[in-house]
């Protein structure tokens, strides 16, 4: 194999058989391209295309973005997970604007020193949008490009990724960077995939070392998995009439800055503290949430308030709850939530 072969039927399949009529292939702004491939992180296609035209919808270019408040931002993302990223996305445009004139730089570099913008990311911008000459490695090409080498090193080094890096970059075509990307990265979403690979219709397969080694799913090698935890917490759904009484989560952590229920260790916690209250409380069923680190297993406990309840009474009992405030559950719906509440408070009307 040849880099410039390589390259060639790269760029030759993804013509015949890519990927060309995504909304964010339409045109060549960077803002939209940089939504999409922080959107398109850890996230597939179909489930980013709704949320990708909501998002413009609202905030149609950076300086949109930028002059929005945060909590708009989160409630646009809201259920699209990883809620770091929104908030990134945010402080990155308000950069852009503050420090660019509202123009996105042109060279991968510059892009990766913005916020949240990381070196993959920087060069997937700056190869379909200004046409540099520059390697990407998200997760879909490290598995095509590892499988297709035989990388037999462990991805878990950063010295081994600095490896990698290399070779992806010396494999690299002198033109047609963006076609050629693009189809690196479709190669990995359709055909290379973690678990059923396609080898058969690969246009990589003769002279992939995974293939005629008969073992394509022992590369990527990654020897360092992170052990998932486990949390168990009680939530505490307290409603007055239509109002729900939400608090919004801290700066840092999981779901940071979202509006969520009050959360407590335990459920007999919930049950002590309401033990006393007017009104009728109910277990709903337990919520099983897995997260990137750890699996979290959430128990419901609704505690409806009677709507007569004096307002001096309402606000002694919510001093025992986390700060927070009364918000009426169809404008809560159009906050940002964590997807697990928008489900409850959807489905227990």
């Amino acid at each position: 194999m040849t880099a410039p072969d390589f390259a060639a039927r790269v760029i030759a399949w993804q013509r015949d058989h890519g990927r060309s009529d995504l909304p964010w292939q339409t045109n060549t702004d960077p803002y939209r391209v940089w939504l999409s491939e922080v959107m398109l992180q850890q996230t597939q296609v179909a489930t980013v295309l709704p949320y990708y035209a909501r998002f413009l919808t609202r905030f149609a270019d950076v300086r949109a973005l930028a002059d929005a408040p945060l909590d708009d931002v989160l409630a646009a993302w809201s259920g699209l997970g990883y809620y770091s990223r929104a908030r990134n996305l945010h402080r990155c445009a308000r950069v852009v604007v503050a420090e660019h004139g509202g123009e996105f730089p042109r060279s991968a570099a510059e892009l990766a020193e913005l916020p949240g913008i990381g070196r993959s990311t920087a060069a997937a911008v700056a190869a379909f949008c200004f046409g540099e000459r520059c390697a990407i490695l998200d997760g879909n090409v490290k598995r095509v490009l590892a499988r297709h080498l035989g990388f037999e090193a462990d991805l878990s080094s950063a010295s081994e990724v600095a490896t990698l890096w290399r070779k992806a970059e010396a494999l690299l075509p002198e033109r047609e960077v963006g076609a050629y990307t693009q189809g690196l990265m479709d190669l990995g979403a359709t055909l290379c995939t973690r678990a059923s690979p396609a080898c058969e219709r690969c246009p990589m397969a003769r002279d992939c070392v995974a293939f005629a080694q008969g073992r394509p799913g022992a590369f990527p090698v990654k020897t360092r998995r992170l052990k998932r935890g486990q949390r168990a917490n009680a939530w505490l759904w307290l409603s007055r009439a239509d109002d729900v009484w939400l608090t919004q989560r801290p700066d840092k952590g999981v779901w940071a800055g979202l509006w969520s229920l009050p959360e407590f260790e335990t459920l007999a916690q919930v049950q002590t503290l309401t033990e006393d209250w007017p009104g009728r409380g109910q277990s709903l069923p337990d919520i099983a949430h897995a997260l990137t680190h750890f699996d979290w297993l959430l128990k419901p406990w609704r505690h409806a308030l009677p709507a007569t309840t004096p307002t001096p009474a309402v606000q002694a009992w919510t001093l025992a709850c986390p700060q927070g405030r009364w918000v009426a559950r169809e404008d809560a719906l159009t906050m940002g939530l964590p997807a697990p509440l928008r489900v409850l408070l959807t489905r227990y009307v």
